[in-house]
């Protein structure tokens, strides 16, 4: 699992807001489930709020697993990592051991509750790895992941 504990010399204020498969369709696909906003308008106001907390947001989607695993590992060095993993993570085990090998915090995003939809939406392999998992809120699930990743960073930089 992450530990976040890196001394503070070393911590990038840099924050990757990454997402997986079919995100690039979110304000048309299935409004009723995942709502209005698109990811540009997503990532406006998640890069928005990095400001508003001193963080530089990276945004960056792919539809590709293998992408989604370099992306991770490129983002190694920086102060955390907001994925939704989209479909990847009900069964990928490549980006949860890409996930699993960062040494930062990590916070598992869901714009759907995936315990109120179909069965096998239910289980996430990525979660077990991750420091914190946000599930049903909507778009508003990537605000509240950016500011536990910050606060989770002080509280661990808190002498």
């Amino acid at each position: 699992m992450p530990s976040g504990s890196v001394a503070s010399e070393e911590i990038s204020t840099s924050v990757l807001l990454l997402n997986g498969p079919n995100l690039n369709l979110l304000g048309a696909r299935d409004p009723k489930v995942y709502g209005s906003a698109t990811l540009k308008e997503v990532e406006s106001r998640v890069t928005e709020l990095g400001v508003e907390l001193g963080v530089d947001v990276r945004c960056a989607q792919s539809n590709s697993e293998g992408e989604i695993i370099d992306l991770l590992h490129e983002a190694r060095h920086g102060m955390g990592v907001i994925i939704n993993p989209g479909a990847y993570g009900h069964y990928s085990y490549a980006i949860r051991d890409a996930v699993e090998a960062l040494e930062i915090p990590v916070v598992e995003v869901h714009i759907s509750n995936i315990h109120a939809r179909e069965e096998f939406r239910h289980v996430s392999v990525i979660s077990p790895v991750v420091n914190g998992f946000v599930s049903g809120f909507g778009v508003l699930g990537y605000e509240l992941a950016l500011r536990a990743l910050v606060q989770h960073s002080k509280d661990v930089l808190r002498p």
